[in-house]
């Protein structure tokens, strides 16, 4: 008997809608990252892209719980004094997506099959995204 693997052929893509409102953001990310691995799915393959894709909106209504408001972000610009920050109460402010999207991030991956999984992710800041002709026929707003 030898172990099952999953072919590139074989790998049937499915697009997810998830409304943000009202949910924790740790709680949100970790499904959000375990859909698109493709960890809810009987022919899980660790090293294949074979999740679904995730179109995630009111990412502005979204909880952050605890002590995570005063959480910073870093990004440096690889020259000399080019570490540049900003707080998570701020981003949410003005880019509550980002926020979303760095807390997924941080749940997948962190080599070149994570960077390939964050282009199947889409998040909004409100309810109406372009990505409706690709979610799937008859579905709502479901928790991926």
């Amino acid at each position: 008997m030898s172990t099952y693997t999953l072919k590139p052929k074989d790998i049937e893509e499915k697009w997810h809608v998830v409304d943000a409102d009202g949910e924790v953001l740790g709680r949100l990310a970790s499904d959000v990252a375990a859909t698109l691995r493709g960890k809810k799915r009987p022919s899980f393959t660790p090293h294949m892209p074979n999740g679904d894709y995730v179109v995630v909106i009111n990412a502005a209504k979204i909880k952050v719980t605890g002590d995570t408001r005063e959480k910073n972000y870093y990004r440096h610009s690889m020259y000399p004094g080019g570490l540049k920050t900003v707080s998570q109460e701020k981003l949410l402010a003005n880019r509550p997506e980002q926020v979303v999207k760095f807390a997924i991030k941080g749940m997948l991956p962190h080599n070149a099959l994570g960077a390939r999984l964050l282009k199947r992710l889409k998040v909004y800041a409100g309810p109406n995204h372009p990505h409706a002709a690709q979610v799937n026929a008859g579905s709502k707003a479901d928790r991926a």
